[in-house]
């Protein structure tokens, strides 16, 4: 099938510009969802036991990547999964996003006790 077809005409999403690494994980009650598209069913089989990245899914959904990325955005928009990014570190302030907890004196520290091997 055309991927035009399995995303509907779309080439981006709202969320669609989710990384590669990021992880996949199916809420509960979310497997026994019907009237999914078989492309949607399969991400749900596949991220049912386990954490899955956006790249393996594609690889094992054999669809491109942008096609798995709007797929999954939109099923974290209508609540079947739900999607785990990293948050990339300011190497200046130290700190990711306000609610990180991580701080450039901790980041240090983990340093100075590496170095200390």
């Amino acid at each position: 099938m055309r991927p035009y077809a399995v995303t509907g005409g779309r080439v981006r999403s709202e969320l669609s510009d989710l990384p590669l690494e990021a992880l996949v994980e199916v809420l509960p009650g979310a497997v026994s969802s019907f009237g999914l598209p078989p492309e949607k069913r399969a991400i749900l089989q596949h991220a049912a036991h386990t954490y899955v990245s956006i790249a393996e899914l594609s690889a094992l959904l054999r669809l491109p990547l942008g096609v798995v990325r709007i797929l999954v955005a939109d099923m974290q928009e209508e609540g079947h999964v739900t999607v785990h990014t990293s948050t990339p570190v300011n190497v200046h302030t130290g700190h990711g996003s306000s609610n990180s907890g991580l701080s450039l004196s901790v980041l240090e520290s983990v340093l100075n006790g590496i170095s200390a091997l």
